[in-house]
């Protein structure tokens, strides 16, 4: 689930425990140009405080007001719709005439947030249930191609970490990358068999094996919502992790180094079991190429690319820049 509305899902537990009204929206339905994806959160709480967002602002603005005056939900879900004529697109500031249909749910102690978090903790996907008559809410396991779905009598709502993400190396580029991925809603396993960099690894959430690489990526059995990226520098690591992951449905595999290096690493990889179509998938040099430099540019460079392929955005290839001049030479 994105990393947003968990943020959303915390904060309405609290406002719960602590006995506050809560009404807690989400996104169903969708048309034309939404702001907001389906499943996108967001509570409000009985005085006007709210997280999340299910329109960027605008819908917020009126789900708060009537909030405050007691008039959204208070005994069982029910259904809205922002922007179904022109004029209400124009009033809330929906784009381009878009129309959102949300459920509005009035929260309480059995609404099942502490379960539900509680099983996301663990990395666990999570399916949770809501019966529109009645409110009542079941909490289960969820399998990776589980939806959103409702049929106006039962919203059913998938949570937890739906796309995964395994680094090979423990390095300092590999901190920085975890770190940021979690904050994309990826569940983030990082692999290194050397003490020298498992040791020190102290990414919380990021969880470290210290197996060999292609052990480690069989063993994870790869699918659609998964991404691979090597950092390590070692084509003895590096290569065993690509050789198993560019034959897998991962839609993301990369490799850190320069096109120099990758060249040599395809023409390596040619040399085992790899069809030409599973090593041209391999992007290598890793990321979008934005000029980074330091370890956190680089990290926003990888992620900028795996967003763009996620979502189905063709990336154009960006111009190098152009190398700097000193006394006469061109640096390197």
């Amino acid at each position: 689930m994105d990393s947003v509305d968990l943020q959303v899902l915390r904060s309405a537990q609290e406002w719960v425990r602590a006995g506050r009204r809560v009404v807690m929206a989400t996104v169903v339905r969708t048309w034309g140009s939404a702001p907001r994806p389906i499943g996108a959160l967001t509570a409000i709480r009985d005085d006007g405080m709210v997280v999340g967002s299910v329109s960027g602002g605008c819908v917020e603005d009126d789900m708060i007001l009537r909030v405050r005056a007691g008039e959204l939900v208070r005994d069982k879900p029910a259904t809205t719709k922002y922007g179904v004529t022109a004029e209400e697109a124009q009033r809330f500031g929906l784009p381009c005439g878009g129309t959102l249909e949300l459920v509005l749910e009035p929260l309480t102690p059995d609404s099942g947030l502490d379960e539900l978090l509680s099983r996301i903790e663990r990395h666990e996907l999570v399916m949770r249930t809501l019966d529109m008559e009645s409110g009542r809410v079941t909490i289960g396991p969820a399998k990776w191609p589980d939806q959103l779905a409702f049929d106006g009598k039962t919203l059913v709502t998938v949570h937890g970490p739906r796309w995964r993400l395994l680094i090979i190396g423990a390095g300092q580029l590999s901190k920085y990358l975890a770190q940021m991925a979690q904050a994309l809603d990826y569940q983030v396993t990082v692999c290194d068999p050397r003490e020298e960099y498992a040791d020190t690894w102290d990414i919380v959430g990021a969880e470290l094996k210290r197996g060999m690489p292609d052990d480690i990526v069989t063993a994870m059995n790869l699918d659609g919502h998964s991404a691979v990226v090597t950092l390590t520098h070692d084509p003895k690591l590096d290569d065993m992790a690509l050789l198993e992951a560019l034959k897998s449905p991962a839609f993301y595999v990369g490799a850190i180094g320069s096109k120099k290096n990758n060249d040599a690493r395809r023409k390596r990889l040619a040399e085992f079991d790899l069809a030409q179509q599973e090593i041209s998938r391999l992007h290598g040099p890793v990321g979008l190429k934005i000029g980074s430099k330091t370890p956190p540019e680089i990290a926003v460079a990888i992620l900028a690319e795996m967003t763009a392929i996620r979502n189905g955005v063709t990336v154009p290839e960006f111009l190098e820049p152009e190398k700097a001049t000193v006394a006469g030479c061109r640096v390197a």
